[in-house]
């Protein structure tokens, strides 16, 4: 069984739409909509939890489920910080996931190739995070200072779905917890509990829409998609 959460708790301050971004349209389709879509119509995808603000739920009921006819949406709650909102929705998985696939609910451009490959690789690998080679020479930083230049062959942008054998994952978060721990991504709470996690190839057009300027370009993607 291979069940997604897609977190859309967040409050989106970098969009300064004066509303969840979740909700801002793309070709006439609110953000969040397009990506349970993804996975809704996916045969690989057994089960979808989606963690949401609690105040918002009466909106996402009427606005996003029931108008675009999704059935048996798993809700959970959002938490103080994204960790706390994944803790939260592990608890609404079903105990018969072999497979959890974590997804931002800001990412709507996920493929059906991509998720193919995080269920099919994770199967074999146990934890994976989907991403692309950076395209840009890095630097690091020290005030103004350039202190290093990694080598650009070795950096990768992650992006989601992250994907985890059920019983690792939710093992991984109970010491994170234990241990006061807390990561900025799921990986590093796998990798915090000693667990391999292994990069997988993703797509450029896999973008999270975080500020305005994003808006035009997943216009554009979205219409390529779905042309």
């Amino acid at each position: 069984m291979n069940t997604v959460m897609i977190v859309a708790a967040g409050s989106g301050k970098r969009m300064n739409a004066g509303m969840n971004k979740q909700f801002i349209k793309i070709n006439d389709k609110e953000i969040v909509a397009h990506t349970i879509e993804r996975f809704y119509n996916s045969p690989l995808i057994d089960e979808i939890v989606l963690c949401i603000k609690e105040e918002e739920e009466e909106f996402v009921r009427e606005n996003i489920i029931e108008k675009y006819g999704f059935k048996d949406i798993v809700i959970s709650y959002g938490g103080k910080e994204r960790q706390d909102t994944i803790n939260n929705g592990l608890e609404k998985v079903s105990p018969d996931c072999d497979i959890l696939l974590i997804h931002d609910g800001a990412r709507p451009f996920v493929t059906d190739e991509i998720i193919e490959n995080a269920v099919n690789e994770t199967k074999k690998l146990k934890a994976t995070v989907v991403g692309v080679m950076v395209k840009d020479t890095i630097k690091v930083v020290d005030g103004n200072e350039i202190v290093d230049t990694p080598n650009r062959a070795n950096l990768w942008a992650a992006q989601t779905p992250q994907s985890f054998d059920f019983n690792l994952i939710k093992e991984a978060y109970e010491l994170a917890y234990r241990d006061g721990f807390y990561g900025t991504d799921d990986a590093m709470i796998a990798e915090h509990a000693g667990h391999k996690v292994y990069m997988i190839q993703g797509s450029y057009d896999n973008i999270k829409i975080t500020s305005p300027e994003d808006l035009p370009i997943s216009e554009v993607i979205s219409r390529g998609i779905n042309s």
